[in-house]
């Protein structure tokens, strides 16, 4: 049956069976069997086909993204974490597919929109669910700690021991290392280096606007920073913090307790608008917290458990002129008392 469509072009319902069988091949392995039913289904209809190459170019750019460089067509599949697409709930599979089956529609103008996709968090080595906190030892000893919602890749070499930071945030304590290889944090703004170092690297919350930034706090010897685009690195020393965009480093202040609380299940306020108060807060908590703007300006101070956000909203009700409407466990609003 001939395409109403041009040969350019992909058929929406297509493209989401193309997507379906990427994921379904590194979620349920790629064995024989399973793949001479792939190519009957590419050989049944030439749509079936045109999106298979298509989806296979997609992919192709978003392996190149993870790895940071072409990589053969061979090894696209394997290129994928098919161990974080399994260990993905339902909805985070689907949503994949979905999202792959976009791009296949919208061709080469849509491959940058992997840039805007969560799928490096989802595909990452290592990754935390909202409210979710976890501890990892790496192969050399050091030790790092995830924040709610981050996720990281483990680029160890011959030559470095290399974290990305893809989401979030990450507590370090690194281990000496006998090959006296640097360790490293990279996001997209830089590169923070340890000195013999405990400390975190946190990627700001993007808004719209905004110039993307990383905060980065030391809580014990030294790190040396380097900006994505160039310019001299500076050395921040235990207490302090900074602030780095891929342009720009600021000058260092004092750390804040609130730089490393998380690691030890505390959110710190000092004197902070309740409307970012509650940003935060919403980080560790499924669904939406929202703060009605008549209250956005309220200050709030204290040392908040993050084992239960529910007791850290009933304590703002409880020291501030504030309710706290709660339509359902997901929805609640912060609004004047």
């Amino acid at each position: 049956m001939a395409s109403s469509s041009s040969p350019a072009e992909v058929d929406p319902r297509v493209a989401l069976q193309a997507a379906e069988w990427l994921v379904r091949l590194q979620t349920e392995g790629n064995n024989a069997a399973r793949q001479a039913e792939l190519m009957r289904w590419r050989a049944s209809d030439p749509r079936h086909e045109m999106a298979w190459q298509r989806a296979e170019r997609v992919l192709g750019k978003l392996s190149a993204s993870r790895a940071g460089a072409d990589i053969s067509a061979d090894n696209r599949l394997g290129a994928l974490s098919a161990a974080a697409l399994r260990e993905s709930s339902r909805t985070q599979r689907r949503m994949a597919t979905r999202l792959l089956a976009a791009a296949i529609v919208a061709g080469p103008a849509g491959y940058a929109s992997w840039r805007l996709a969560p799928w490096n968090e989802w595909s990452a080595d290592l990754r935390t669910a909202t409210g979710e906190r976890r501890e990892a030892t790496l192969a050399d000893g050091s030790k790092i700690q995830l924040d709610t919602g981050s996720a990281v890749d483990l680029a160890y070499s011959a030559t470095e021991r290399r974290l990305i930071l893809r989401a979030g945030a990450v507590w370090v304590q690194t281990a000496t290392d006998h090959a006296q290889r640097p360790f490293l944090v990279q996001t997209s703004e830089g590169t923070a280096r340890a000195l013999g170092t405990r400390y975190t690297v946190r990627m700001e919350p993007r808004s719209k606007g905004a110039v993307p930034s990383s905060l980065i706090a030391v809580q014990q010897g030294a790190v040396e920073i380097i900006p994505a685009n160039g310019g001299m690195a500076v050395r921040l020393d235990a207490g302090s913090q900074t602030r780095m965009t891929a342009e720009h480093i600021d000058l260092p202040e004092p750390a804040s307790l609130a730089a490393d609380g998380w690691a030890y299940g505390v959110l710190y306020a000092e004197k902070t608008p309740l409307s970012v108060f509650t940003a935060e807060l919403s980080r560790y908590r499924p669904g939406i917290v929202r703060c009605d703007p008549a209250v956005a300006a309220l200050p709030v101070s204290g040392a908040f458990q993050l084992r239960n956000t529910d007791e850290a909203l009933m304590a703002l009700a409880a020291s501030l002129p504030v309710r706290i409407l709660q339509r359902t466990r997901y929805w609640v609003t912060i609004a004047a008392r």
